[in-house]
Order: structure tokens, then C-alpha cells, then sequence
């Protein structure tokens, strides 16, 4: 019975503690664990990040809640300015979030070629050739702080320019290594299933990935 008291006392300060972030970032799950090294080493592969609703405490100068690289000189995050955002690629809710720095906002239609760090597009030389440009639809340019290339552009780009309604939340603050906990559990739970592939998935650039 001690046993049994204990198992449900510690499951009941687990579920408090889970209540108790959520109210506080109005995002479910509210941590999320780091699976790749795309935001090193400002974020790192193993780190338990919390993430916040971005419309709640907004920086200056936000664009639906989110304040970019390039609107955030004084505004710093994980070491530069600019909000890191999770965010569902293309939409998919399916998917594993992607975790990355928000670094412009576009407009539908716009030729955001000039706005670009020319370092980041590859070897674009105007909108024609450059992935998304003119821009689909309104959204945030977004990049790993370790990756070379914006997550928009390349041959099998990551995702379309985010859409605000993509965007899970900020990321505020992270626990290095507490990560390797849920990713271990992860591991655990796949073990029983059988690997999907697919011969025509493309090689991708690193992605901030963020397990749930």
C-alpha cells in the first residue's frame, strides 16, 4: 500500500507540475525535447526547452507575436536577436516540430531576394531562382542558428515561409541534457515498430527538430 501511495503521490506531482506550465505558457505539451544540433550551440541536441504561446508576453516590435532577427536588434534570445519559434513544417501537425530562429517576415507575393543574407540563400542569384521567392503566402523566413541555409530555400527546402497559424510558440529557456530523458523514451516506445521509409524522402539540412 506505501508502494501504491507513492506511485500515486509522485504522478500527482508530475500532473501538477505539467498543470501548473501549462498555465503559465498556454502551450500542451509545454517542454519539448531537442533531437538535432541545428541551433548549436545556442540550443543543443538533448536540451528540454519550454516553449511559450507566442502572443503571450510579445517582445517590441512583434509580428504576430514572433519578433524577427532582423526587428530584434536589442531583443536577444538563446545569444541573438529574434525569437526561436516551433513551429508545425508546412502546416503538418503530423510531423515533428521543427525548433528555429524566426529571422524575417514576408508578405504573399513579395520579392524577398533583397531582404535575404545572400550567405543563407545559396547560389541564388535573384527571386526567380530562389526557393519560395516570390513568396506564397504570408510568413516568417526561419533558419537553424547552426545551419547554413534559411529553411525556405534549396532543393527540398524544409517548409514554406511559416504561416503565423504554423507557429506552436517561442522557445523562453532550456535545461541542458533533461532532454535525453524523453528522447530516451522515445527510443523505447519505437523499438516495437517497424522503421518506415521512403526511397524518394530527399537528403534535408539539419532541422531543429523538437519531440513532444
Amino acid at each position: 500500500m506505501v508502494y501504491v501511495k507513492d506511485v500515486v503521490g509522485s504522478a500527482g506531482a508530475v500532473l501538477l507540475v505539467g498543470l501548473l506550465l501549462f498555465s503559465v505558457s498556454g502551450v500542451w505539451p509545454p517542454l519539448v525535447a531537442i533531437e538535432s544540433p541545428s541551433m548549436d550551440p545556442h540550443i543543443q541536441k538533448g536540451d528540454l526547452v519550454f516553449v511559450m504561446e507566442e502572443e503571450r508576453f510579445a517582445g517590441p516590435n512583434a509580428t504576430h507575436g514572433v519578433v524577427t532577427y532582423q526587428r530584434g536588434e536589442s531583443y536577444v534570445r538563446f545569444e541573438r536577436p529574434g525569437d526561436v519559434i516551433v513551429y508545425a513544417p508546412n502546416g503538418d501537425t503530423r510531423t515533428t516540430p521543427i525548433i528555429h530562429r524566426a529571422m524575417f517576415y514576408v508578405e504573399g507575393g513579395e520579392n524577398w531576394y533583397d531582404r535575404a543574407d545572400p550567405a543563407a540563400i545559396g547560389a541564388a542569384d535573384d527571386c526567380a531562382e530562389l526557393t519560395h521567392c516570390p513568396a506564397p503566402h504570408a510568413g516568417f523566413i526561419t533558419k537553424g542558428d547552426n545551419n547554413a541555409r534559411y529553411d525556405q530555400v534549396g532543393m527540398s527546402p524544409i517548409s514554406e515561409p511559416v504561416e503565423a497559424s504554423w507557429v506552436v510558440g517561442t522557445a523562453e529557456w532550456r535545461v541542458p541534457l533533461l532532454g535525453e530523458i524523453r528522447l530516451g523514451w522515445n527510443r523505447a516506445a519505437a523499438l516495437g515498430e517497424k522503421p518506415v521509409t521512403s526511397a524518394s524522402d530527399p537528403v534535408r539540412p539539419q532541422n531543429g527538430t523538437a519531440a513532444a
